[in-house]
């Protein structure tokens, strides 16, 4: 009787433990799941995957593969040594752009500090980022680039003259390059001398090759030389710097000429001043972002230009409607730049083809869910703008070149996201819409040309580029030579 009672008490024991756990249960919702994907190899991951698809000309392949075989919208990697989610499409870079500093932030690995060492210990290098993105505005609202036209005019007619005229052939991208590497000197540290700008010229791409290369510090890995690189460079900078703080005393120099002269006036909310080393790599930031990508740009305008007679025959009528207003002489000034509606388009299609900014990452500040998936905390996030540039649901016909595409209203948004979007969107927008016009205007007013390589393969590393750099033969326009 009495193992008949406890068999009793051990079934209602159990019933009630049941009960409780159930209820419990039911109360709690169930936490969602990771996001499908793979993490790849240990430690490395698929980062030699997710590099290598970019240096054999084909970066969206990683993206649109794992789009295919786990989740158009999200999907789970491992990447540069972190487990991260890539979010697809216009949903996921909307969500990343509405949610910059409340869900997520900016990140970029720690690799990139020992090419742009911080050397104020007390705060940490997105800190010093968020300060530079809030100094920017000054130089990029309307009133300045206004002023910013006739100076980009007047070097891209000295860039052209020394770079292009009298030539048969020349290789496109290293020009390209010297261009928008000669504008930013100008206009950041009103270095003006061809000779002080390509001094700088081949430190700047070791530097720009190492940003994104495997961290392996060893002597001759890009890695490594992209570290030098920087240190040089640095070096360089100060020297300017110290030589402006003396101009600066002597009147010899304007506190309004260009960003330097601000940097080195400015103090901060406790009236102290920058130190010359945190100016230099805040200026060697500017200088990278405010050429890399413009260069790549003009490139790949020369490129379709090329390969699109109709669209080359467009882009030179509206660029000599405007010519014909100009006085022997006369600078470009911001007025004419608004008329080249068509132009601007082409360009916009390009960007579209071959983004320069090909993706960002983020960190996620806190867990959140995202089209029913969990994405934890600290986790890496990554948006592509191939996602939606190269995706028929956004573009039909993704690989036709389209200009008219960005006739009206344009794209929807957060479809085409060649500068970023949301709070990160690259303050220099509209300052590379000019150095890209005024580079096309003087470009067609000029030549014809006809690429030497036809079917000359793009490699992206870290911005799209073609393998040997665009070599072109030029056919002089008679009438205005």
């Amino acid at each position: 009787m009495e193992f008949y009672y406890a068999s009793l008490l051990c079934l209602f024991v159990s019933f009630v433990v049941l009960a409780l756990h159930l209820l419990f249960y039911k109360s709690k919702p169930a936490s969602a799941a990771l996001p499908p994907g793979k993490t790849g190899w240990p430690v490395l991951g698929e980062s030699l995957e997710f590099l290598s698809t970019g240096w054999k000309g084909h970066p969206e392949k990683f993206i649109f593969d794992r789009m295919a075989r786990y989740s158009s919208h999200v999907f789970r990697t491992h990447l540069l040594g972190e487990p991260a989610a890539v979010l697809c499409g216009s949903a996921g870079n909307k969500f990343l752009f509405s949610n910059e500093n409340k869900l997520v932030q900016a990140w970029w690995p720690s690799s990139v500090d020992k090419i742009f060492p911080n050397d104020n210990s007390q705060t940490s290098s997105k800190e010093e980022a968020i300060k530079m993105r809030r100094m920017l505005p000054t130089f990029f609202k309307p009133e300045a680039l206004h002023r910013y036209v006739g100076i980009m005019d007047h070097i891209a007619r000295r860039h052209f003259a020394d770079g292009w005229e009298n030539r048969q052939n020349v290789v496109v991208f290293p020009l390209a390059k010297n261009y928008t590497f000669w504008l930013a000197c100008r206009l950041f540290l009103s270095v003006e001398d061809p000779a002080q700008v390509e001094k700088f010229a081949e430190p700047f791409n070791l530097l720009a090759s190492g940003l994104i290369s495997m961290p392996i510090d060893l002597p001759g890995t890009p890695f490594n030389k992209g570290i030098k690189a920087s240190a040089y460079i640095r070096k360089e900078l100060v020297g300017i710097i110290k030589q402006r703080k003396t101009d600066l005393a002597d009147g010899k120099a304007s506190p309004t000429q260009d960003i330097l002269s601000h940097m080195l006036l400015t103090s901060n909310e406790d009236g102290k001043f920058m130190q010359e080393s945190d100016i230099a790599n805040k200026i060697l930031g500017l200088l990278i972002g405010g050429h890399d990508t413009a260069s790549s740009a003009c490139t790949f305008v020369v490129k379709y230009l090329a390969e699109l007679p109709e669209v080359y025959d467009g882009v030179y009528r509206e660029q000599m409607e405007i010519a014909k207003t100009k006085a022997e002489g006369e600078l470009l000034n911001w007025e004419d730049l608004q008329k080249m509606k068509y132009s601007w388009n082409v360009a916009c299609e390009v960007l579209r083809l071959a983004p320069p900014l090909q993706g960002a990452f983020r960190e996620a500040l806190a867990d959140f869910t995202f089209n029913g998936f969990s994405i934890p905390k600290g986790w890496k996030l990554y948006w592509s703008a191939n996602s939606t540039h190269k995706n028929s649901d956004f573009f039909p016909e993704p690989e036709k070149f389209d200009p008219s595409r960005f006739e009206g209203s344009g794209p929807a948004p957060y479809t085409f996201v060649p500068f970023g979007g949301g709070p990160r969107m690259c303050p220099g927008k509209e300052y590379a819409r000019l150095e890209i016009l005024v580079f096309m205007h003087h470009l067609v007013k000029k030549f014809k040309w006809e690429k030497m390589i036809p079917d000359e393969k793009i490699v992206v590393d870290p911005m799209p580029i073609p393998a040997k750099g665009l070599p072109i033969r030029l056919i002089p326009n008679i009438s205005q030579n």
